[in-house]
């Protein structure tokens, strides 16, 4: 049974305040694109990220505001930044690296809140029921193609707010020669 593929890039979630602090008061996000998840969005907005080592520039703000700022990068813009974030699920932010980050109207210093995502499967119910599986199952998915490899460690998310995608950051993306809108399969458990 196969399931698509979303290639996620470095990314921001910002909360109000840290929304407020960087884009000036009142200011809102604007869509720049709908992703795969409903409500969710990339915004035109970006800012840079700064870390002990280095910085990086027009990290891309995903909305809406959230309730925690956090940031999602992979472990090659870890070297570039000089942290060392852990593997979690998105809004798991306790006891991760912080990081400085600049918008056009302000800087934001966080003390945590840097993370590596965790590969992942968003699905619904009716979604997991066809294939088998439940929330917070743990998976492996194959992939297709010259470079195809089976993902260990996939964590399954069930939710009626989700659509069905699977989500990979750009270096295990690059490791398996994936874009965003191919597909793979899951693999019986």
């Amino acid at each position: 049974m196969m399931i698509p593929v979303g290639v996620s890039n470095r990314h921001i979630h910002l909360s109000s305040e840290h929304m407020a602090a960087l884009f000036g008061e009142g200011v809102e996000l604007t869509v720049l694109k709908p992703l795969s998840q409903p409500g969710q969005f990339a915004a035109n907005e970006t800012v840079t990220v700064e870390g002990p080592k280095g910085k990086i520039e027009n990290v891309r703000v995903l909305g809406p505001v959230r309730s925690l700022t956090q940031l999602e990068i992979s472990k090659t813009d870890s070297f570039k930044l000089g942290v060392a974030p852990p593997v979690r699920l998105s809004g798991d932010i306790d006891g991760t690296p912080g990081i400085t980050i600049h918008g056009p109207k302000g800087t934001v210093t966080v003390d945590k809140g840097v993370i590596i995502a965790k590969r992942h499967i968003h699905m619904t119910p009716k979604d997991a029921e066809t294939f088998g599986v439940r929330d917070k199952q743990v998976v492996k998915v194959k992939t297709q193609g010259e470079r195809a490899l089976i993902f260990d460690e996939v964590i399954v998310r069930v939710s009626d707010d989700f659509a069905l995608d699977m989500h990979i950051d750009t270096d295990e993306a690059n490791a398996a020669g994936l874009k965003t809108g191919d597909y793979v399969e899951l693999l019986p458990s």
